[in-house]
């Protein structure tokens, strides 16, 4: 006898109102079965938004191989190379928001694309930035050969973690970006933001759609294969809300229109590329079964219990291990993803680095410096605070002058 409708003897991951997370919020497993698994001794690189950073951290304290490419001079001490973000993800991209610049990226790497805009000056002009990673030397560059050197080495350190990777971990930030209109490059950031002027003839806002993320993202994946056959892919969105946008309309929408056209271009990707999966971060932090206890204060950043949610899922279906920290909040940050061994650019600090990051960056590299008589649960809670900083151009942008 048939069932009484096709619904009849589905899996009860499939149904609402099944889910235990509805009851229990730390029950909550989106996760669907998966085309591969990762071993310790797999050379992972990320790259992504300003979440793929807490990825790669985790991934790093939980002992697995967060393959670093890019690393500073032997001479250049630890705590000098966590200030100038080496270790932040595998080469010293920063933060890559769209496909579009994912796809560049690649392009910049290989000799294919050569953009215009090759250093903006800072408004103090005492150096200059990378149009394409504009926080990234804190303080900037004394010059443009500086800049220059720089690039060439960090663009070297790209080739060199595509082509060793087993792994490409890649989580989707954004839709929205500014770009050159001379030449198509697209920037992290508006120019003016983080140095350079916003000039209106030669630069222009772009909200990208489904089509056009997907079809930057398939590209972007399909270079990286063919440099890296056996290359295994796992993309993620970010459940971080965006801090502004340029489109006129509340920030909100803008947000959830950009997470729906980046989970979008994700799912099919999943579909296009063999060893290419999906991973759900985006769900677990956003989904009502959490209540919204994932966010900070600002509702925008992610708490350290929700990246522990996401991992805990991540080390359960994607590992055959189980993560070994109780709690990354509960102990000093050992950071292990920094390894001095090649060489790295000039270490001179500059005074004009941004000073929210600044501060966000000095909490997170060096022993907190704490006061007599402060209380423990006051160093756990900047333990907490330093542990969740992160670097995000986004952050920059705010409608004073």
């Amino acid at each position: 006898m048939s069932p009484k409708h096709p619904y009849v003897g589905q899996p009860d991951r499939q149904f609402w109102k099944k889910d235990p997370g509805v009851s229990t919020p730390r029950s909550f497993d989106p996760v669907s079965t998966l085309p591969f698994k990762l071993t310790r001794s797999d050379k992972i690189i990320t790259a992504g938004s300003c979440f793929a950073q807490h990825i790669a951290r985790v991934l790093s304290e939980e002992n697995f191989t967060h393959f670093i490419a890019e690393t500073p001079h032997p001479m250049v001490s630890e705590s000098l190379a966590k200030k100038h973000n080496y270790g932040l993800f595998s080469a010293r991209y920063g933060n890559i928001y769209t496909a579009r610049q994912l796809r560049q990226l690649f392009e910049r790497a290989y000799g294919l694309f050569e953009p215009i805009a090759s250093g903006w000056e800072m408004r103090d002009g005492s150096g200059v930035v990378d149009p394409f990673r504009p926080q990234i030397q804190p303080g900037g560059y004394r010059t443009q050969v500086e800049l220059d050197l720089d690039r060439k080495q960090h663009l070297k350190a790209v080739r060199t973690a595509l082509e060793s990777a087993d792994v490409f971990v890649f989580t989707l930030g954004l839709t929205e970006c500014w770009s050159d209109t001379r030449d198509g490059a697209v920037f992290p950031i508006a120019p003016g933001v983080a140095g350079g002027t916003y000039d209106p003839t030669t630069t222009e806002f772009k909200n990208f759609d489904e089509t056009e993320t997907y079809a930057d993202l398939h590209a972007a994946l399909e270079f990286a294969r063919s440099k890296n056959p056996s290359l295994r892919i796992i993309l993620t969105v970010s459940p971080v809300p965006l801090n502004a946008t340029f489109e006129p309309r509340h920030v909100a929408l803008s947000t959830t229109w950009s997470k729906a056209v980046l989970r979008i271009a994700a799912e099919k990707a999943t579909k296009a590329f063999d060893n290419c999966m999906y991973f759900p971060s985006y769900e677990v932090i956003t989904s009502p079964q959490t209540r919204s206890r994932y966010y900070a204060e600002d509702r925008r950043e992610v708490t350290d219990q929700g990246v522990k949610h996401v991992m805990g899922l991540f080390f359960k279906h994607v590992t055959d291990d189980k993560p070994r920290r109780q709690s990354a909040a509960g102990k000093e940050r050992g950071d292990r993803r920094v390894k001095p061994r090649l060489s790295g650019p000039n270490d001179r600090l500059h005074p004009g680095e941004n000073q929210k990051n600044k501060q966000a960056r000095s909490e997170v590299n060096r022993p907190l410096a704490r006061a007599k008589g402060s209380t423990k649960h006051e160093e756990h809670a900047a333990k907490v605070e330093a542990l969740n900083a992160l670097l995000c151009d986004e952050d920059l942008l705010d409608n004073s002058e």
